[in-house]
């Protein structure tokens, strides 16, 4: 009977009686692979294409990194893509500039996760969709318009001028995003929260935040309410 592949990290399955005198070999190679599985750790540009992780047998693959931190200047909107039939664990990290563009990181067939800028995530892979675990959501600044993702924390600065900050094309339930004034200067130069068709605290029209030193905080409610405020 010849060796077969485990489903998940495609470590060689040696069968009695194969291989005779390579079982050194192949035993080394199945250890690095459970290393890179426990430990790896890959930093993968998106900025000019989808990218396809790969799961080889018996072979060094980035699909089997522990860790993977995705970087670059995204271009267009972004597809990190996991073989289907996978069942792992993984750190994210997103380490890119999405300049307006997002980034997926999902099955070949199923579901996944739209990543945010800047923010670390806990995953696994259940062989059918990628499922979120875990966020860290990590601050940072912004100084002129954008379109943000969720899980989004900033720093607005509006020293150089009142600008927008348009909120997620498709929230779900639950998303969450975090403003403050990091220089006291809103009442100078005005933060406009645009809604990018959902509704703000009911109102269909978008949100000017023109009181120095504000600090809040939006929660996507559902679409008859829209964005909620989480502190009053």
């Amino acid at each position: 009977m010849a060796s077969t592949f485990s489903s998940d990290l495609k470590l060689e399955l040696m069968a009695t009686g194969e291989n005779a005198g390579t079982w050194g070999n192949k035993t080394n190679t199945n250890l690095n692979l459970v290393q890179q599985a426990v430990a790896g750790f890959e930093a993968i540009d998106v900025a000019s294409a989808d990218v396809t992780l790969a799961m080889t047998d018996a072979t060094i693959s980035n699909a089997r990194n522990a860790t993977l931190k995705f970087t670059g200047t995204l271009a267009a909107n972004r597809t990190v893509t996991l073989p289907d039939s996978i069942e792992k664990v993984f750190n994210i990290e997103d380490g890119t500039d999405h300049a307006g563009n997002t980034l997926t990181f999902k099955t070949a067939s199923g579901t996944g996760v739209l990543l945010c800028e800047g923010n670390c995530y806990v995953v696994y892979s259940d062989g059918t969709n990628i499922v979120k675990t875990n966020e860290y959501r990590k601050w940072r600044t912004l100084t002129a318009a954008e379109t943000i993702q969720a899980g989004a924390k900033l720093f607005i600065d509006t020293t150089g001028g009142a600008f927008t900050v348009t909120l997620p094309a498709s929230p779900a339930v639950g998303d969450e995003v975090h403003f403050i004034d990091s220089r006291f200067n809103f009442d100078t130069a005005a933060l406009t929260v645009g809604r990018n068709s959902s509704k703000i605290a009911n109102a269909t029209s978008d949100l000017v935040v023109n009181t120095e030193g504000a600090g809040f905080g939006l929660v996507f409610s559902g679409s008859n309410v829209g964005w909620t405020y989480m502190e009053k």
